[in-house]
């Protein structure tokens, strides 16, 4: 039997970040959950040592504060000697138009985002360069890779991390180095976003469960398959975005305007988690429904009058 990974992954909390957790904890692997909320991370913690983890260490930091990403590298180091597997999975959104999202959230979400990624690469690259071996994965998204209305903030982001990722594998010839690209995932992040757009948002279709991208990242890592992009609608959408552009531009505004957000739930101006975290959001799945039935509403109160475009829709 191979010896147990270390695998360290921040976001650990909820979402993606928490499937990942619990699927290498069910590898038997040993997992490092790392997040801004403790009372958080030991919740999952407790379920990633049910799930058979071979241990689960909770280490709290804010992926977007240099000097805590440092300490959170050394204090895996000082407990396991090697790291394994990082996967950067810490994110958060804002809704809104560019010029109306508060500087301090638009600039909140590049430092967790962006900014995060960089710092995560900047203290584990060394220690896969030393040890020889090891594998850092970005998580980005099919919004860096196109354009949508009332999510500049995440799209020029997600540019930066595919950007950051591509030029680190440029750097690191002998580091692996892997990035993937997630389309609509049925997590909390929607629902803990900024907003000034008016309504809740939620993942467009196709809609894939946290689980299976946990999955997904992980068998990039083990080998088994290749490709950043994890659905094949991502590749449809970047197709219209480079080869139909102006198609692309007519459709996108009206159709992220009923199936990227929820016109049922209007939601005042509020920072959500991108400044600092909100405990209670955090879970694994977003508990959106139906996507389809929620496109459908949608459209229902759109016809009806019921409901107002999102700003910037």
């Amino acid at each position: 039997m191979s010896e147990p990974r270390v695998v360290l992954v921040t976001g650990a909390s909820s979402g993606i970040g928490r499937a990942t957790v619990l699927r290498a904890a069910g590898d038997g692997d040993h997992v490092v959950l790392v997040a801004r909320g403790e009372e958080a991370l030991e919740q999952v913690a407790a379920l990633a040592r049910d799930a058979g983890a071979a241990s689960a260490l909770v280490v709290t930091a804010d992926v977007g504060d240099d000097d805590q990403v440092r300490a959170c590298v050394a204090t895996t180091l000082r407990r396991h000697d090697r790291l394994d597997v990082v996967v950067n999975s810490a994110g958060v959104v804002a809704y809104g138009r560019a010029e109306e999202v508060p500087a301090e959230v638009f600039d909140g979400v590049l430092r967790t985002n962006l900014h995060g990624s960089v710092n995560v690469a900047r203290h584990v690259l060394p220690v896969l360069q030393r040890q020889g071996a090891g594998d850092l994965v970005l998580v980005g998204s099919v919004i860096g890779h196109v354009a949508v209305p009332s999510m500049s903030a995440y799209a020029v982001s997600k540019w930066g991390v595919r950007a950051l990722a591509q030029h680190l594998q440029l750097e690191n010839p002998d580091v692996s180095i892997l990035y993937v690209a997630p389309g609509g995932v049925d997590t909390p992040i929607y629902s803990q976003a900024a907003n000034v757009a008016g309504f809740e948002g939620r993942p467009p279709p196709p809609v894939a469960t946290p689980e299976r991208t946990a999955r997904q990242i992980l068998a990039r890592v083990d080998g088994h398959r290749s490709g950043a992009q994890l659905t094949l609608a991502n590749h449809l959408l970047r197709f219209g975005f480079t080869a139909v552009h102006p198609v692309y531009v007519r459709i996108v505004r009206p159709f992220f305007g009923v199936a990227a957000v929820d016109l049922t739930r209007p939601v005042p101006p509020n920072d959500g988690n991108v400044l600092q975290s909100v405990p209670a959001g955090n879970q694994l799945r977003g508990d959106h429904g139906n996507a389809l039935l929620g496109i459908a509403r949608n459209l229902g109160l759109r016809l009806r009058g019921a409901a107002r475009k999102p700003r910037g829709a």
